[in-house]
C-alpha cells in the first residue's frame, strides 16, 4: 500500500476525473490538532479506502493513512495523492525531522497482508504553529534577586506571572501513536492544554533559576522572553518531541508581580549592600545630619531644642562614620576638622560639631 503524489502544476480539478472517491480536510482551526477526514465521491464507508482513491493534502496539514489504528502511510507535504494498494509504505516528510524514523518504527511493528480488509482512515493533524494559549502561576515562584555580584550577596523572592505562549507538533506519527489515536473523529487541543501548562509551569523553577544568574531583575522579565523561552524550551522541548512529538515555539510575559514584604526585602539588602561602601556610608550619614540640622531650625519646640537633638545624633554618627583613607569629602560634606578628622556638616562653621575646637 503506498501513495503516489500528483505531478507539480496539477489541480484537484483534474484528479477528480480519475479518483473514485476523495479524502480531505478543508481547514483546520487554531483549535483542532486532528480531524478525521472527510470522504467524497462515489460514497460508501468513510472507514473503507479504496484502490486509486484520491488524498488531498493542504498547507499547515500532515493526511496519515491509519488501518485498525497502526499507520500506513504519512503525507506531510502539500499536494494530491492517490492511494495505490500495490505498492510498498511510503512516506513524504515535508522537511518534518525525525518523522521518517517514526514511521519506520511503526511499520516493523505492523504487518501488511496486500489489499486491506479492515477499517482504515485518513487523519489529518494541524501542523501549523497553535497560538493564544494563556497560563498563570497559580502559586508563588522562587526567584533568586543578585544585589552584589562582588560578594555574592543575593535575596530569594517569591513572583507570579502570566502570559501566553504557543506550541507546534513537529512529528504528527508520534503524537498519533502517543496522544491521540485514541479519537475517533478528532482531537482538540483542550485536552492537552492543562498538561501542558504544568508542565511548562514547572520549567519555570529552573527557568528563572538561569535567568537570575545572567543578573536580570524580575521587573524586567517581560522584556527577556527570548532568554525565558530558551531556559523553559531546555527543561521541556526534549521531552515533549520525542514522548508526544511536540515542541513549544514562544512565551510571552504580560505581567510579573511579587509581595510587597519581598520587594521591601530587596530595598533594604540593596541598601545595606551600598553601605558597604565607606565613601557612600559617610555620604548617607552626613546627608541624614545635613537633613536634621534643617528640620532643626523648624522645630516646633525652637531651634535650641532642634540643634541638642542635632548633636546628639551627630554623636552617634560620629561612631559610624567610617575611615577613607584620606580621600576627598564625601558627598555633602564641607570639609573635615583638623583636629578630629571628622566631616564638617555645615560650611562656614567656625567650630567642629564632634571635638569642638576651632576651625581655621
Amino acid at each position: 500500500m503506498g501513495l503516489i503524489k500528483a505531478l507539480t502544476g496539477s489541480i484537484i480539478g483534474t484528479a477528480l476525473d480519475t479518483w473514485k472517491d476523495y479524502f480531505v480536510c478543508d481547514s483546520m482551526d487554531n483549535d483542532t490538532l486532528m480531524i478525521k477526514g472527510t470522504k467524497r465521491g462515489n460514497g460508501g464507508s468513510s472507514d473503507v479506502i479504496t484502490n486509486g482513491s484520491g488524498i488531498v493534502v493542504n498547507e499547515g496539514q500532515c493526511a496519515l493513512v491509519v488501518e485498525e489504528g497502526n499507520i500506513l502511510e504519512v503525507a506531510a507535504e502539500p499536494g494530491n495523492y492517490t492511494f495505490d494498494s500495490s505498492l510498498s509504505p511510503s512516506v513524504f516528510d515535508g522537511g518534518f525531522e525525525g518523522i521518517k524514523n517514526a514511521f519506520k518504527e511503526a511499520l516493523e511493528r505492523f504487518t501488511y497482508g496486500g489489499v486491506a480488509n479492515k477499517s482504515q482512515r485518513v487523519y489529518y493533524v494541524n501542523t501549523k504553529e497553535i497560538m493564544g494559549n494563556m497560563y498563570g502561576t497559580a502559586t508563588p515562584i522562587p526567584f533568586k534577586v543578585v544585589i552584589d555580584k562582588t560578594t555574592g550577596t543575593d535575596v530569594d523572592i517569591a513572583v507570579r506571572c502570566n502570559g501566553e505562549y504557543s506550541f507546534k507538533i513537529v512529528n504528527p506519527v508520534i503524537f498519533y501513536q502517543n496522544v491521540a489515536g485514541n479519537k475517533k473523529d478528532r482531537y482538540d487541543k483542550e485536552e492537552l492544554l492543562q498538561l501542558m501548562k504544568s508542565e511548562m509551569i514547572d520549567a519555570l523553577n529552573p527557568a528563572f533559576g538561569k535567568i537570575s544568574e545572567l543578573g536580570i531583575r524580575y521587573s524586567e522579565l517581560p522584556l527577556h522572553t527570548a532568554e525565558l523561552k530558551d531556559a523553559i524550551c531546555a527543561v521541556v522541548n526534549k521531552k515533549w518531541e520525542e514522548e508526544r512529538g511536540i515542541v513549544f515555539q514562544s512565551i510571552t510575559i504580560n505581567s510579573v508581580t511579587v509581595p510587597e514584604a519581598d520587594a521591601e526585602r530587596i530595598k533594604n539588602a540593596q541598601f545595606a549592600a551600598l553601605n558597604k561602601d565607606p565613601n557612600m556610608a559617610n555620604a548617607n550619614i552626613i546627608q541624614a545630619t545635613a537633613d536634621a540640622i534643617r528640620d532643626a531650625a523648624n522645630n516646633a519646640n525652637g531651634a535650641a531644642t532642634g540643634f541638642m537633638n542635632v548633636n546628639m545624633a551627630q554623636n552617634v554618627a560620629s561612631g559610624l562614620i567610617q575611615p577613607t583613607g584620606g580621600a576627598a569629602p564625601a558627598a555633602g560634606a564641607a570639609g573635615y576638622c583638623p583636629h578630629c578628622g571628622k566631616p564638617i556638616a555645615v560650611a562656614g562653621a567656625k567650630f567642629c560639631s564632634f571635638c569642638g575646637k576651632e576651625l581655621q
